[in-house]
């Protein structure tokens, strides 16, 4: 069967889920109310932070093209409380549709961001422009079209070199070790393929699930991003797509946490990932659906299309050659040169992984000069890099010596 024929019947599927869940979850819950089971749920990032007693940091970062960005630290774990001891500085990125709070969503043995901190590094997570975190802007409002003309190009060219530049002003370090997970990834090869300045200053890039191209993609996300565009605006508009909203409450405090229905709203996660219900903890379920969707552009989600049905990396098509060469002095979009990414690289992939197939990730690696280690992980789907319960020795132990090892073979 054709993929897109494919995913359009797997959201149909989704969709017989969501009325279910609706239908049979408001039923219930009007008689015998279940309350949201893990407070996280209710928190914002800084509160998760210190609810598990670590040591939080919120930072507003100013772009060069007016958006402020939400960036949080944790400059130690609670094993490693020296607050004068240097510490290998870690920068985390989300991917698409998530924010920062994905790398907090679990227990401390199973973040990665805390189990970073108790590993001895000095850890920082960003979050993109037009997620939760990131909405304001020095001119425009959430509600005008201007604030949503972006795509990862932007995050790539604007979010990122802010971002890093400040948390090493900030830390007095000349490098740092970036860690992005699908999205993120995308944002990175990106970066570091045309600023070979903010190249130089990564010590190792952690790939996590990465993305570059989507033919081999399956599933809803794959679906999505083949709506043709005219028809794409006119179901989501022209502006945000897939926000934090009261729905996400909803689903997670009404429905989610009755007993019966937590598969089905785990089904909404595994239909678009890749499945391996065993290695999801279903009791966390409030905590990962309260907080993601975090929200994007839908001109984001249009480049994405874009880059389906050239099968090229490639910046944004403005739609003519006028506006092609206003933005970037030609009349095409430029691509994005993975061979001069100069940066060392250690990547994982997923065997399961539904967005960041294993095909694409085969052909990726032939084009990465840089890399120096990759592991496939047969089992794993595209969010068991995030959230999967064995995270602990599947990545976040590889990460931690990784980081202990560049740093000590670089010095």
């Amino acid at each position: 069967m054709d993929p897109v024929i494919k995913g359009r019947c797997e959201i149909q599927w989704l969709l017989a889920d969501a009325c279910w869940i609706l239908l049979l979850g408001t039923a219930f819950g009007s008689t015998n109310i279940t309350r949201v089971q893990n407070p996280e749920a209710d928190m914002n990032i800084s509160q998760i932070i210190s609810y598990w007693g670590y040591p939080s940091e919120k930072y507003d970062v100013k772009t060069e093209d007016g958006f402020i960005l939400g960036v949080f630290r944790i400059p130690y774990g609670k094993r490693n409380s020296n607050q004068t001891a240097q510490r290998p500085v870690v920068y985390l990125q989300h991917g698409m549709f998530m924010s920062a709070s994905i790398w907090i969503a679990n227990p401390p043995e199973s973040s990665l961001a805390f189990a970073l901190a108790d590993a001895g590094c000095d850890v920082w997570m960003g979050n993109s422009r037009g997620t939760v975190w990131s909405r304001k802007h020095t001119h425009y409002s959430p509600e005008s079209p201007e604030f949503w003309a972006f795509s990862f190009d932007e995050m790539a060219k604007y979010d990122l070199p802010a971002i890093l530049n400040f948390i090493m002003k900030k830390t007095r370090r000349e490098q740092l070790y970036y860690v992005g997970h699908s999205q993120g990834t995308t944002i990175a090869f990106a970066a570091f393929s045309t600023n070979p300045r903010l190249a130089r200053r990564i010590n190792t890039f952690f790939a996590l699930a990465p993305v570059v191209s989507v033919q081999y993609s399956k599933g809803p996300l794959k679906t999505l991003i083949s709506i043709p565009t005219p028809i794409l605006k006119v179901i989501f508009g022209r502006k945000e797509m897939f926000p934090k909203s009261f729905w996400n409450h909803f689903f997670v405090s009404q429905v989610c946490n009755q007993k019966g229905f937590d598969h089905l709203c785990a089904d909404f996660l595994f239909r678009v990932s890749g499945y391996d219900r065993e290695n999801l903890n279903m009791s966390r379920l409030d905590v990962y659906l309260s907080q993601n969707p975090a929200g994007t552009s839908v001109q984001n989600v249009v480049h994405w299309r874009q880059i389906l049905y050239s099968a090229k990396f490639q910046a944004y098509d403005w739609g003519n050659p006028d506006e092609n060469m206003e933005h970037y002095n030609q009349v095409t979009p430029p691509l994005y040169d993975l061979e001069a990414v100069k940066v060392p690289i250690v990547m994982w992939s997923g065997g399961q992984d539904r967005f960041a197939a294993p095909k694409e990730v085969e052909k990726l690696i032939p084009r990465l000069s840089k890399l120096i280690y990759h592991r496939n992980i047969p089992y794993y789907n595209h969010i068991d890099f995030v959230l999967g319960i064995d995270v602990p020795t599947c990545g976040q132990r590889n990460l931690s010596i990784g980081v202990e090892l560049m740093s000590v073979t670089r010095k």
